[in-house]
């Protein structure tokens, strides 16, 4: 018998993917000779996931070229992120003079990159990293160009294994034992960040016992889902009872109630099973009534940050939750999939009816091909329940005919038998049921048919929640919540540098030279050369002038090119190209860009503005320009003002350092907002949603229609790679809601913005605070209500990663090594900012322009009074300490306090003795004041300060000047006098301008013989003071000088001094001013 025919066919080949990592070695710079002979022979080696490789040997070059490609096989590609890139470079000791003494070769540097950095393939770009120390006593200088990029490969099965150098196992094999769960250790918080890992201290907030060791958190960010979740028990699949067509009422009858009640919900010992309730020890606020609010006592009174505090239930539970910031709230989920076999009908709907909440679906549609009976839904609907209330209440979904509204059959159900869902549970499976028609139905055989459907009860953790049904807007889909992210924005550098063989009109007018411009233009934005310069050697004109601008990806704008000739009245137009930006190189810091020269088209030599719509050429040869063209991925793009900024990464990604950590955000509600819009006679409401920025990520709450009160109760969080950075977070009314989306008219209203800085939060603390909303007006600020939120930042507290964040520069490298102009800085954040609106106004929902403009503060560089008199003060208060400390010299000096003065002789002759002592007594004193103001640190973060702001007591004409256009829309009279009121706060500063330029004047005064008698005394004084310093003790003259300074009263002359009276004497420029 054949033997290979007792076996079966072998099944096919399965097909797997295997990711590829490839690192390019390109070349190295500036290293360090280490062999002896002043060079050094270097090769890299490259450690990842275990796997070890190194390319060749350089021969005695400092600045080798290698240009060799190593390949990695990722063994995780979901982990990918975590892994770490070790790549090391060394000096081979074999070409060397001393090649045979010693074991090791030579450490070159050496650099270490995340995955987080890594590029997929066709992105990537060749970017140069500074060479890293191994150790403190290490000397390394130099850096190294590389691409790093990864793909996925298709592979056989077989193949897979060949190449991981393993077979099929024996069938005798033991199977693999299962993995150790690693044992929690106490007092660690596992924070788990897209595969990073950090050990933190527990939060101190949820310690209730020091004899107990606090749970492990693990915090994950994987996929944007961003609300609670609480573990329940295994979902049961309800019962359909008989529907009961008698208990509907009529249509015409039945009246709609807002599903978003006014009244607080119950406490959570009524609201939930005691088997949720055990989950929620680790809650932060509690919308029962045992909520405490402790009130601060701060100058603002009631514009101040409030401490939220709530009560905790016991700690039974093993694992806290990674949502535990927000509370939990039950709704009712009804997932309506499709019907079947329905009677006639044309556009049936479904109505959803509980004990006090009442919704209506949209129209059905029919698939192509399949018949009228059998229309599909897929609409998914969530419901405010209240736990205890369930026991005795029903669910009834019934199905009726849109035109006629006919009935055409329900089902009911029992909320008490309806299951409890919880994720990471699986999805519930809808059922088929029938429908049924009520006992008194006059037409019994109107009513058949099957529904699809499923019925659970899940929390705002539901997977199902951000896409379903919660109000009945005329537009839904503006109050979903959402995710964001803000374009990837690039730095456009266009450096013109000459034109040649322009068709330059010849009857131009004796010595007149031809005024040539070059205009760039990419979308919106539109810049010119100064004119160019002619070379009496050649025909070609000079420019040599930068362009930047700001692209944003998908890069599908076009760069167009104009040469104008700008002699005349009117420009005409010399040529044009168009260059797609998706074609232009793209660098990583400041290497050199080659230039190209692009030939120019003529389109008939048209004139006018010179606008050229992209794509269209075809026209003949009229010159030829010289242009550098890269777009710069060293740089970070501003989007924001410098002072607010929540991001200063690079916008290439291969530049990002690795994350410090986590920033939790949980936003629970809002209180006592004011109405925006009026619902009836003598009724307002409010339609309150939230909107929080931070990096490039947006986020955006479920708007909740019709209340004053609005509980959110949503998560989220954000990776943190610098910790001076500020999230935003702005309440706002929706308006968008009832109007049609391409209604550009239409515009959400603001309710108030909080701002709060990452560094001012403790580590690992959860802060839960009220924060006024305030928003100013042209007739005052007002407080628009508070808004509750819990904030965490989950980071290692001290470790290396995170003290040395505080040592590095704040913007990348780009923007030192070639720094932009503040006014070319702000040209381009405006223009950012407009392209960041644009961008998120496309989203569904969109986020209007005036939410975008108004949490990017793109109005922040305007003029206004009261943010000038704001500044003032703050340079007062900046400038306090010192006039405090001469305050209290004085008071020393006058011998208001006898013991004190005596105890600084004492202090002061100690230091003239012992020198030595006065730079370490410099900084205890430092240190001790630190000590000191401890007692006094903030104990929350900080809001919008309304005194700082000087928004509690300004001028309403100041106020309508802040909020006036440019150019100014008021009456010229008007105008007029804020014109003249400019003025004289101009003449005062430029009187303060004046006085400290005199008092420098006559410093220099001193030495310059503009009065010679002053300069004689002057000189001679300095000549005597020389001898007496070189006769006398320095220490002895250092005692009789503060001791003459601070001498008794009785001793002291009330008039100034006479070094005083010598000075205020001296000659300044002030008299040559006309």
């Amino acid at each position: 018998m054949n033997p290979a025919s007792s076996h079966p066919n072998p099944p096919p080949p399965t097909v797997q993917t295997v990711r590829k990592l490839i690192i390019d070695v390109v070349d190295a710079r500036d290293l360090l000779p280490k062999d002896g002979q002043g060079s050094s022979s270097p090769y890299v080696v490259v450690d990842f996931d275990g796997q070890k490789k190194r390319t060749s040997t350089k021969y005695r070059d400092l600045n080798p070229t290698w240009n060799e490609s190593i390949e990695f096989e990722v063994s995780d590609p979901e982990h990918m992120d975590s892994e770490e890139l070790e790549i090391e470079v060394f000096n081979d000791k074999r070409y060397g003079a001393n090649s045979g003494s010693g074991r090791k070769n030579h450490f070159l540097g050496r650099v270490k990159l995340y995955g987080s950095q890594f590029a997929k393939r066709g992105e990537e770009g060749l970017f140069y990293v500074p060479l890293e120390k191994k150790s403190v006593f290490s000397w390394i200088r130099g850096e190294i160009g590389l691409r790093i990029y990864y793909f996925d490969q298709q592979v056989v099965a077989e193949e897979a294994q060949a190449q991981g150098g393993g077979g099929p196992p024996p069938q005798n094999q033991p199977p693999p034992e299962e993995p150790v769960p690693i044992q929690e250790r106490p007092r660690q918080v596992v924070v788990v960040e897209e595969g990073r890992v950090f050990e933190v201290p527990p939060p101190m907030e949820n310690v209730r016992d020091g004899r107990h060791s606090p749970p492990v958190v693990v915090i994950e960010e994987s996929h944007p889902q961003h609300h609670h979740h609480y573990p329940q028990q295994p979902p049961v699949q309800p019962q359909a009872g008989h529907y009961h067509h008698s208990d509907l009422p009529p249509p015409e009858q039945q009246q709609h109630e807002d599903s978003h009640s006014h009244q607080h919900p119950p406490p959570l010992e009524e609201q939930f099973p005691p088997s949720i309730r055990k989950m929620q020890m680790g809650r932060v606020g509690s919308s029962g009534g045992g909520e405490r609010v402790r009130v601060l006592r701060r100058p603002n009174g009631d514009y101040s940050p409030r401490v939220i505090s709530g009560k905790f239930g016991p700690d039974q539970s093993e694992r806290v939750h990674p949502y535990d910031l927000v509370e939990p709230m039950q709704y009712l989920f009804v997932r309506i999939v499709k019907a079947r076999g329905l009677a006639h009908n044309e556009s049936p709907f479904v109505k959803i009816k509980t004990t006090s909440h009442y919704v209506k679906s949209k129209p059905a549609s029919h698939r192509p091909g399949e018949p009228t009976d059998s229309p599909d839904w897929h609409q998914v609907f969530a419901i405010a329940h209240n736990r205890p209330d369930s026991a005795s209440s029903t669910l009834e979904i019934s199905v009726w005919d849109s035109h006629s509204e006919h009935f055409l059959g329900g089902v009911c159900f029992d909320l008490s038998d309806v299951p409890v869902r919880d994720p990471p549970d699986s999805p519930l499976a809808p059922q088929w049921y029938r429908l049924e028609g009520g006992a008194s139905d006059q037409h019994p055989g109107g009513v058949s048919g099957d529904i699809q459907l499923a019925v659970w009860i899940g929390t705002q953790a539901d997977d199902a929640f951000p896409e379903a049904w919660h109000s009945d807007a005329p537009y839904l889909a503006h109050t979903r919540s959402k995710v964001y992210q803000s374009p990837k924005l690039w730095y456009l550098r266009v450096t013109v540098i000459e034109a040649q063989d322009l068709h330059i009109a010849p009857n131009l007018p004796p010595l007149t030279t031809p005024e040539i411009r070059v205009k760039a233009q990419i979308g919106f934005q539109s810049f010119k050369t100064r004119r160019g310069s002619m070379n009496n050697h050649s025909a070609s004109l000079h420019f040599n002038e930068d362009l930047l601008f700001v692209a944003g990806e998908p890069l599908e704008d076009s760069l167009i090119i104009l040469v104008e000739d700008r002699t005349n009245r009117d420009p005409q137009l010399l040529g044009h190209i168009v260059i797609p930006v998706s074609a232009i190189e793209q660098r990583l810091d400041e290497r050199h860009v080659a230039s190209k020269w692009f030939p120019l088209e003529c389109r008939g030599g048209g004139g006018g503005d010179g606008c050229v719509p992209p794509g269209r050429g075809g026209g003949s040869y009229c010159g030829r320009i010289h242009l550098r063209l890269c777009l710069e991925g060293g740089y970070h793009v501003l989007d924001e003002a410098a002072h607010v900024c929540s991001d200063f990464r690079p916008t290439a990604k291969q530049l990002w350092k690795p994350a410090i950590g986590i920033l939790e955000l949980g936003i629970l509600g809002a209180r006592g907002l004011l109405p925006m819009k009026a619902k009836c006679p003598g009724k307002g409401s409010t339609d309150a949603y939230c909107v929080a920025k931070y990096g490039k990520k947006w986020v955006r709450t479920r708007t909740i229609t019709d209340s004053f009160d609005p509980r959110w109760n949503e998560q989220y969080t954000w990776q943190v790679y610098d910790p001076c950075t500020v999230l935003t977070i702005g309440v706002f009314d929706n308006w968008r809601m009832f109007a049609d989306v391409s209604d550009d008219k239409t515009t959400d209203c603001r309710i108030g913005k909080v701002r709060i800085r990452v560094s001012t939060l403790e580590s690992n603390r959860v802060y839960t605070n009220s924060y006024p909303l305030l928003v100013l007006l042209r007739t005052g600020f007002k407080k628009m209500g508070e808004i509750e939120l819990a904030v965490r930042f989950a980071c290692p507290s001290l470790l290396p990663d995170t003290c040395a964040v505080y040592g590095q520069p704040l913007l990348p490298r780009m923007h030192y090594l070639r720094p932009l102009g503040v006014s070319q800085q702000e040209a381009l954040r405006g223009a950012a900012t407009k392209m960041v609106a644009a961008w998120l106004a496309r989203s569904e929902p969109p986020l209007g322009h005036e939410v975008v403009r108004y949490m990017l503060d793109a109005d922040s560089h305007t003029w206004s009074m009261r943010k000038s008199k704001a500044n003032w003060f703050r340079i007062v208060a900046v400038l306090a300490w010192a006039v405090g400390l001469a305050k209290w010299l004085d008071d020393i000096r006058r011998w208001r306090n006898p013991v004190t003065t005596v105890l600084v002789h004492v202090l002061y002759l100690v230091l003239v003795w012992f020198p030595d002592l006065i730079v370490p007594t410099g900084f205890l004193y430092v240190f001790l004041i630190g000590v000191w103001y401890y007692r006094f640190k903030p104990k929350i973060p900080a809001g919008m300060d309304i005194r700082l702001s000087h928004a509690d007591a300004v001028d309403p004409d100041e106020l309508d000047e802040e909020f006036d256009t440019i150019p100014s829309s008021k009456p010229p009279d008007l105008v007029r006098a804020r014109y003249d009121r400019l003025r004289m706060l101009a003449a005062r500063v430029q009187t303060v301008l004046g006085d400290f330029a005199t008092q420098g004047e006559r410093v220099q005064a001193l030495v310059s013989w503009r009065d010679p008698r002053a300069t004689k005394l002057f000189i001679f004084v300095c000549l005597l003071i020389t001898v007496v310093l070189y006769v006398v003790p320095p220490k002895m003259v250092a005692v009789a000088l503060g001791f003459y300074y601070l001498r008794h009263p009785m001793f002291r002359d009330p008039m100034p001094p006479s070094s005083l009276n010598f000075f205020r004497r001296l000659p300044s420029l002030s008299d040559r001013l006309m």
